[in-house]
């Protein structure tokens, strides 16, 4: 049968893949568009220009001014946050899982063009954010357009959203692999070919279009590092816990500065402002935690940064980044993390042994990753492909796994997800195959099955299974002389329906039963009852359309679920005794006693 297949694939998976490519392609574009948009912006901000060519505010030489460049960048989002659409405040990604969890998939143009620009604004003025978030958001609004062209589903719509962010944060970093991986750990809440091809396709064609417009190779090459011995995987597992801890105190750092200008007696509109004003007064002291910081990075991750500037460098970029994420301005969050996970990375050298002060501050972005946006997969496949440093996988997924555990263990939320859980809805981050899917209808239906003759007058229909107190169901299968299906009886048929002139139940009968087989999934039979309305479906044989070989409920759905339940919660534990008993003889001394937890 067509319902017991691995996959739930069909052949409009193909129209979504072409639509897909298409999206990829323009995001590579679009990309192009956003770091193009942050150079114009910063050379205008702080070098009075007007140059395509990347520059760290760090070079300018406008001093004390430059405390108020910031102030002037957050004025103007909060200008078009409120008179434009406040969907741009944000660093992107919990906005992204908001319209795909809430909103259907759906984002306006208004925010496809406002988003980039803003966030343009936002880091060309020294905003301390990377381009990542605003180009997923931006990404994903221009596949959500190209749905809704196409009057596709919730469901293609959301592919293709996710297909956008994917193929958008592929072309800025050259990370195809991580893109997909992030779409999964953190946007698509599934893993099904239906979503995962189209998604997969939009980052391979945006990484594929990034050499004709970006560069090609990697954004941060380094040397190849040796391959690392048991001494460097312990001390990758140490460097995980201390990103962890990390983790943690950059997302309570980000909330509580949210919490104190929610606080504020002031409209919304000038708190960018304000977070631009911490950014300007951080900048005078710490140029370098301004902007981007994509040349700190490379810094970082070539060994090339003094140890004397890391401690306040780090604190400043968290100070800064924090207040100013919190205020509700836009820009993104992976290239701070990679700074802030880098810098870690690099303070723990020192004392970390097994590897090259080359290798720890690549781990300990690849951790910083992992556990603040609770991705280990994507934190390590990422760190590896702006690298290509191979022989560094396995301290990479190691350390990211590692911080994953600590955070999951103490955070109830990420820093993702903690900004949907304050509007009201709970993210569920964990990927499992229902329970439904893995039992057949056979296993949970009821037979042999209480039928109701057709020939049976209505009233003693009413009198016999609807008004007895032996009888409790909602409805019956109706069958004629030969033991055939009719149909379905049911006790709102009876008080809908005007029963004078109708004297048996085959008349009463009037659309055909909503059927099920016995070999199919619960998932599928759970699926056809709310797609249809009913609360049972009638079991049929597969051969026979008409042959009824049993019935099944909505209780009976539950039972796949509750056995579940019990798989989670029953503990079962296996001894032997020294001396054999009558009890255990039969069983070659072998006892089994579980308990439930």
């Amino acid at each position: 049968m067509s319902e017991k297949g691995d996959f739930t694939a069909q052949l409009r998976l193909l129209w979504i893949s072409a639509l897909a490519v298409v999206v990829g392609a323009a995001c590579s574009v679009v990309a192009f568009a956003l770091l193009w948009l942050i150079a114009c912006f910063t050379n205008l901000f702080w070098f009075g220009q007007f140059s395509g060519t990347m520059r760290s505010p760090a070079d300018s030489m406008l001093g004390l001014i430059g405390i108020f460049v910031p102030v002037i960048g957050g004025l103007i989002i909060g200008l078009m946050a409120r008179y434009g659409s406040d969907r741009i405040r944000g660093h992107g990604i919990p906005e992204a899982i908001e319209a795909i969890l809430i909103g259907r998939s759906r984002m306006s143009p208004r925010v496809a063009v406002l988003k980039p620009l803003s966030s343009a604004i936002s880091i060309g003025s020294g905003g301390p954010f990377g381009a990542e978030g605003p180009i997923i958001m931006t990404g994903g609004a221009f596949g959500s357009l190209i749905a809704q062209w196409f009057h596709l589903t919730a469901a293609e719509r959301k592919t293709l959203l996710v297909a956008g962010a994917a193929g958008g944060m592929a072309a800025t970093f050259g990370t195809p692999a991580a893109a997909v991986l992030l779409a999964v750990e953190l946007l698509l809440f599934e893993w099904k070919p239906r979503s995962l091809i189209p998604v997969a396709l939009a980052s391979v064609v945006a990484v594929s279009l990034r050499p004709y417009l970006l560069g090609a190779g990697p954004l941060f090459p380094v040397p190849l590092h040796d391959r690392l011995g048991p001494q460097a995987l312990i001390s990758s597992a140490v460097a995980g816990v201390l990103a962890g801890v990390l983790a943690l105190a950059l997302t309570a750092a980000v909330y509580a500065a949210e919490d104190m200008f929610q606080r504020l007696p002031i409209h919304w509109m000038w708190w960018p402002a304000i977070g631009g004003l911490v950014v300007g007064i951080g900048g005078y002291f710490q140029p370098r935690a301004l902007g981007v910081g994509y040349d700190l990075i490379e810094e970082l991750i070539q060994g090339r940064c003094l140890f004397a500037v890391l401690l306040p460098l780090m604190f400043v970029k968290a100070l800064i980044w924090s207040l100013s994420l919190g205020s509700g301005t836009s820009g993104g969050v992976l290239a701070p993390l990679l700074i802030m996970g880098g810098s870690i990375g690099a303070l723990a050298s020192g004392f970390l042994p097994g590897g090259d002060e080359r290798l720890w501050p690549l781990v300990g972005m690849a951790a910083v990753l992992g556990g603040t946006m609770r991705s280990p997969l994507t934190g390590a496949m990422f760190a590896l492909e702006l690298t290509h440093d191979i022989n560094a996988l396995p301290a990479l997924l190691l350390s990211s796994v590692t911080a994953y555990g600590f955070t999951v263990l103490v955070m109830k939320r990420s820093i993702l997800t903690e900004k949907v859980a304050r509007r009201g809805y709970h993210v569920s981050r964990e990927y499992s195959v229902d329970p439904l899917e893995l039992t057949t209808v056979r296993d949970v239906m009821a037979s042999p099955v209480v039928t109701v003759p057709a020939t049976l007058p209505v009233k003693e229909l009413v009198a016999t299974y609807f008004l007895s107190g032996t009888r409790k169901h909602q409805g019956y299968p109706v069958v004629d002389a030969k033991g055939n299906l009719v149909g379905v009886v049911t006790r709102s048929d009876i008080l809908e329906k005007q029963t004078d002139g109708i004297a048996t139940t085959g008349e009463l009968v009037r659309r055909s039963a909503v059927t099920a087989v016995a070999l199919e999934s619960c998932r599928s039979a759970a699926e056809r009852m709310a797609a249809a309305g009913v609360g049972r479906l009638v079991v049929v044989s597969s051969d026979d359309s008409r042959r009824l070989v049993g019935i099944v409920t909505r209780s009976d759905l539950l039972k796949p679920r509750g056995r579940a339940v019990e798989e989670e919660s029953k503990r079962e534990r296996f001894f032997r005794f020294r001396k054999r008993n009558k009890s255990a003889a039969g069983s070659g001394g072998l006892v089994r006693v579980s308990n439930r937890s």
